[in-house]
């Protein structure tokens, strides 16, 4: 696997990324937390999601945002596109690092690698104890029985799977599922004009990470419309 960013074709970040990184910077602690909740905030870079790309960036504000008062959240944004190509940023309590890893991605089109995410987050709970993986996409193409046993073990190590699926694929839908359920995780599906129930869930996502269940079910005590989400948290 390959961290090193590629640089060519370098672009101006977004006015959304400048946003959510601006914010993020005014929520995160100052100090470091020595041992932070650990996220893998993974994405499909691939052609097809060329328009949620600024959208799924600028809601990550609400992770960070969520969970300032819990404790502190070090995030790993990692993401797949073109040709057997994955990548993955430095872990991140601050929004600069994630500032410079962002700032020349595009979309390419090409097949979906959730594989080799799967297989990261494996990989990071060798070294890094993962609180939690997030999970954005629109589609599968790779064998489900591959995906499931990765998703079991994770399972096995505590490592839930949290599952948004983009549009409303039949296929797509059946899989997400049982890589959530297998992993102890949650899935749910979005669109773009909801951009303000994804951010919700994703800041549930971010408090369960950082203070566990109990937090979890904290919050929905305040936010209701959260319960059916969080109720299938095991």
């Amino acid at each position: 696997m390959n961290n090193k960013h590629p640089s060519p074709n370098k672009k101006p970040v977004s006015s959304a990324v400048k946003a959510f990184l601006n914010d993020a910077d005014r929520f995160l602690p100052d100090t470091i937390n020595q041992n932070p909740a650990r996220l893998v905030f993974a994405l499909d870079a691939t052609a097809s999601r060329e328009q949620a790309w600024d959208h799924a960036c600028e809601i990550q504000t609400d992770m960070f945002s969520a969970v300032h008062e819990i404790g502190s959240l070090a995030v790993q944004v990692c993401y797949y596109r073109g040709f057997r190509q994955f990548h993955y940023s430095q872990w991140s309590t601050k929004a600069k690092p994630l500032q410079d890893f962002m700032a020349d991605v595009n979309c390419q089109g090409g097949h979906t690698q959730i594989e080799k995410v799967l297989r990261h987050a494996l990989n990071s709970q060798k070294t890094q104890q993962l609180k939690a993986v997030v999970f954005v996409g629109d589609a599968v193409e790779e064998h489900p029985d591959t995906l499931c046993d990765l998703a079991g073990r994770m399972g096995l190590l505590n490592i839930p799977l949290f599952i948004f699926q983009e549009g409303q694929d039949t296929h797509v839908s059946q899989v997400f599922r049982q890589l959530a359920n297998l992993s102890g995780g949650i899935y749910a599906p979005f669109n773009l004009s909801s951009r303000e129930q994804l951010k919700n869930l994703l800041s549930a996502v971010a408090v369960f990470a950082t203070g566990g269940k109990s937090a979890a079910q904290a919050l929905s005590k305040t936010r209701p419309d959260l319960l059916p989400f969080l109720k299938q948290l095991r």
